[in-house]
């Protein structure tokens, strides 16, 4: 297991700590916009794929073009993320800075403002964030989406359990930790969006401000490399 997994109150790019944080941040999102705008998902494309296909086959099929945009807009986020990337591969800060202010802002607009370019917003910043923070130590992991991490949590479980090995028992946990945090999310998320509106945003907007406090912070506390020999 990586030595940064070990020391889970070390905020890095791929602690387990930031891991959750994001996969919180993740649920909340997908129950929000599903919640407030329409039933559309801004972070799971999956589910926006099937819906648009079901809505496409049923007899209100125009319906289906609202699950479009966001898909759209996701694809903009990851091509965005892979442009900064390559040019400011330290910067990562930055990524969630401007998903923090993007999500404050979109908690200003009025119920009346179009559900389309909200949820477009909204898959847009998520996926910067899933393009920018997708690892776990050396494990590659998705923080809006459960299916795949629902695999690795599963395999991981036979090879701790049945074989008793101490790397996949590690695994397990970690990803355990992640999906047990984004139906956490989820569950915020409907409720504050139910009882808040759109106004429930700024609570992730929040989240993720105290994360770049504490991703800042945490860098004074890691020890620096020592050079070879």
């Amino acid at each position: 297991m990586d030595n940064k997994l070990k020391k889970w109150y070390i905020l890095t790019a791929d602690s387990l700590l930031m891991g959750m944080i994001l996969a919180l941040v993740g649920g909340f999102l997908d129950a929000y916009t599903y919640v407030t705008r329409d039933g559309v998902f801004a972070t799971a494309q999956t589910g926006n794929t099937v819906l648009f296909a079901v809505r496409a086959a049923s007899p209100e099929f125009v319906g289906a073009i609202q699950n479009v945009p966001p898909f759209v807009a996701f694809v903009a986020g990851v091509l965005v993320a892979a442009h900064m990337k390559n040019r400011f591969e330290r910067n990562r800060r930055a990524v969630l800075v401007v998903e923090c202010i993007i999500l404050f802002i979109v908690g200003f607009l009025p119920p009346s403002f179009p559900n389309m370019i909200i949820t477009m917003t909204v898959a847009f910043v998520s996926s910067l964030q899933i393009a920018t923070f997708n690892k776990l130590g050396n494990w590659s992991y998705n923080s809006t989406i459960t299916t795949g991490n629902l695999r690795i949590a599963a395999q991981a479980s036979y090879g701790a359990f049945v074989n008793h090995d101490s790397e996949d028992m590690s695994k397990f946990r970690c990803f355990a930790f992640i999906i047990l945090s984004f139906i956490l999310g989820a569950l915020i998320g409907t409720y504050f969006s139910t009882s808040l509106g759109n106004n429930a945003i700024w609570i992730v907007s929040g989240i993720l401000l105290i994360t770049v406090f504490l991703y800042v912070k945490s860098h004074k506390y890691i020890e620096p490399t020592k050079p070879s020999k």
